[in-house]
């Protein structure tokens, strides 16, 4: 064979499996991740886009997971607010407002990222899974909910060297809620009064939203 056919040949072959590699690097990212993933601990910077609109809502905070199932969010700016997850109930404190809501822990996470990150079952029971490539050096997947009344339309999870570095989520009303993570700690010692929530007192207590 000819020598220039031969390496054009080689050239298109690479090309065209090029894909297939890149395809699943998020995918093997992911559950490499997931993978003995027993607690976790993030600081996170987030934001919310609404449709149609320029403006751009950010918060700070920390994440802390313990699977499976509980979860705890400590958002610190721009308002004091702490949501807990302790198996059966979500409950979240408003600490200005001195205003408690609870709703249950199952309805309410039904299609989110929690329920995927707090689960210990097999994703692809509650989840479509699609390798997006890489974008800006990481590594990108989405998952679609199988539950067709989910809270969210699409998650995207973005990866590098098997660590979860931002989440996208994006809502039936054109909603995209964003997430970056820093300082994340695998598998740390957390305790266990983080997932127990006692309303405090004088506070309204609203029951299911």
């Amino acid at each position: 064979m000819n020598p220039r056919r031969l390496f054009t040949l080689i050239l298109l072959f690479l090309i065209n499996i090029a894909p297939t590699f890149g395809a699943t690097d998020g995918l093997h990212q992911f559950k490499a991740f997931m993978k003995d993933l027993h607690t976790l601990q993030a600081s996170f910077r987030q934001t919310l886009q609404q449709p149609d609109d320029d403006t751009v809502y950010a918060s700070n905070g920390v994440f802390y997971l313990k699977r499976p199932g509980l979860l705890r969010w400590e958002y610190e700016d721009p308002a004091t607010q702490i949501i807990v997850a302790d198996g059966e109930r979500i409950w979240l404190h408003d600490v200005e407002l001195e205003q408690v809501s609870h709703r249950s822990q199952k309805a309410a996470l039904k299609g989110t990222p929690a329920q995927l990150l707090s689960g210990t079952g097999p994703v692809e029971e509650n989840f479509e899974l699609q390798d997006l490539g890489e974008q800006e050096g990481l590594a990108w997947i989405e998952l679609r909910p199988k539950d067709k009344e989910a809270q969210f339309v699409k998650v995207r999870l973005a990866l590098a060297d098997n660590q979860l570095q931002r989440m996208e989520m994006y809502d039936s009303f054109g909603q995209i809620t964003r997430f970056i993570f820093y300082d994340m700690q695998r598998n740390p010692e957390l305790a266990p009064e983080l997932f127990v929530f006692v309303p405090p007192p004088l506070v309204d207590l609203i029951g299911d939203l």
